[in-house]
């Protein structure tokens, strides 16, 4: 069973994974997991906190000379931010509680639930692990697995479709995506339509406000039958949606045409099965995003996030002080005012956890020769049965 554990606080010392279940002799690309970090960082609306960290992946234990080992992968980021918090942030030695403690709470953050649920006066001890930085460490975890997946020929991509109320309506192929969306500044692939986000971002800003949006994400050379019918649990779009609504900000997980299925009949929604010769078990058309009754069809895997505006205004909404229940602005902490492409990147990596825990399960192995062979051999049990990769 493939799994993973993250640890840290956004401006403690480190951000600390461990990642349980990788199969031995999988050769790691470490530039390759650190571009992943970077994109993480990237993006048009990206507050000040951006221009200090550098996130680069710092593997503790489970490798050996760039080659895993098959036990646990322990993985730190370090957060360079930490310096100018220690006298704050400390674990093990006294500090100031006081100078930036978090009276109050933010609408739409943890602050407020936390500060009941685990006995809090202070807001920083929620929003110090509830922060979006966490999701570094999930970058982290998915761009081991897509090391994993790169020997199937399993690649992704993501790219903003919708920043606030801009929206690119264009049906993009995925090799095209992949080339063009590390181009823009927003991850959007049409540069008019780019033009139009980076002026609404900017628009919003001076107003002291914050935006949301629309993420895809794209996955392909998957093969048929990754997931199960069979339990509630073993439905790979159940887990999928659970791991992308696991990701802060995220509100809305929908795959294919989503809720579109509600507008249309039947007809205009199934994706029709062929057969030939040459090509196989095929489809004409992906509706359905990849996916039927649990399992993955070996078309490409289509899914699209909502992520909701990033709570921390600088024109702040009312709330109240968590100690004494007074009326006040809720806290400014510093802040993106935009973060939407840098939710793709993380989306995406969050998908290829998914994927690669769903991989291992079907095809099974503790190590990459094992994995190619046992791959090989359901490939061709496919293959007679008239499904071809």
């Amino acid at each position: 069973m493939l799994r993973y554990l993250t640890s840290g606080e956004s401006h403690g010392k480190s951000l600390i994974s461990i990642l349980d279940g990788i199969p031995a002799n999988i050769e790691l690309n470490i530039d390759e997991i650190n571009a992943e970090l970077k994109k993480r960082q990237g993006g048009y609306g990206r507050g000040g906190r951006m221009k200090i960290e550098q996130d680069k992946i710092n593997i503790l234990g489970g490798v050996r000379g760039k080659i895993t080992l098959g036990g646990p992968i322990s993985i730190e980021i370090k957060n360079k931010d930490y310096e100018n918090w220690i006298s704050y942030m400390n674990p093990i030695e006294d500090v100031d509680f006081e100078t930036k403690k978090v009276n109050n709470v933010r609408p739409g953050h943890a602050d407020l639930v936390g500060c009941l649920k685990y006995d809090f006066t202070d807001a920083r001890n929620v929003l110090e692990r509830s922060s979006a930085r966490e999701t570094a460490s999930k970058v982290a975890v998915g761009a081991i697995c897509k090391q994993v997946l790169k020997n199937f020929d399993i690649d992704f991509t993501s790219h903003v479709v919708q920043i606030g109320s801009i929206k690119d309506n264009n049906i993009y192929e995925f090799d095209y995506i992949k080339e063009n969306v590390d181009k823009s500044e927003v991850r959007c692939v049409n540069k008019e339509v780019e033009k139009k986000i980076i002026k609404e971002i900017d628009k919003v800003k001076s107003e002291g406000d914050t935006l949301g949006g629309i993420v895809e994400i794209r996955v392909k050379n998957l093969i048929p039958g990754l997931g199960s019918y069979t339990q509630f649990d073993k439905k790979i779009d159940g887990e999928l949606a659970m791991h992308l609504m696991s990701v802060q900000a995220i509100k809305g997980v929908e795959i294919g045409i989503g809720f579109d299925v509600a507008n249309n009949p039947g007809s205009s929604v199934m994706d029709e099965i062929y057969y030939d010769t040459e090509g196989g078990i095929q489809r004409k058309t992906n509706r359905l995003g990849g996916i039927e009754g649990g399992m993955t069809t070996g078309e490409e895997v289509l899914i699209r996030c909502a992520m909701k505006p990033i709570p921390t205004l600088y024109k702040p909404l009312n709330s109240i002080n968590i100690n004494t229940l007074e009326n006040y602005s809720a806290s400014i902490e510093r802040s993106d005012n935009c973060a939407v492409p840098a939710c793709s990147v993380v989306c995406e990596n969050v998908v290829a956890f998914v994927i690669c825990k769903y991989l291992l399960h079907k095809i099974g192995g503790d190590n990459l020769a094992d994995l190619k062979s046992n791959y090989n051999s359901y490939v061709k049990r496919l293959g007679d049965r008239g499904w071809k990769k």
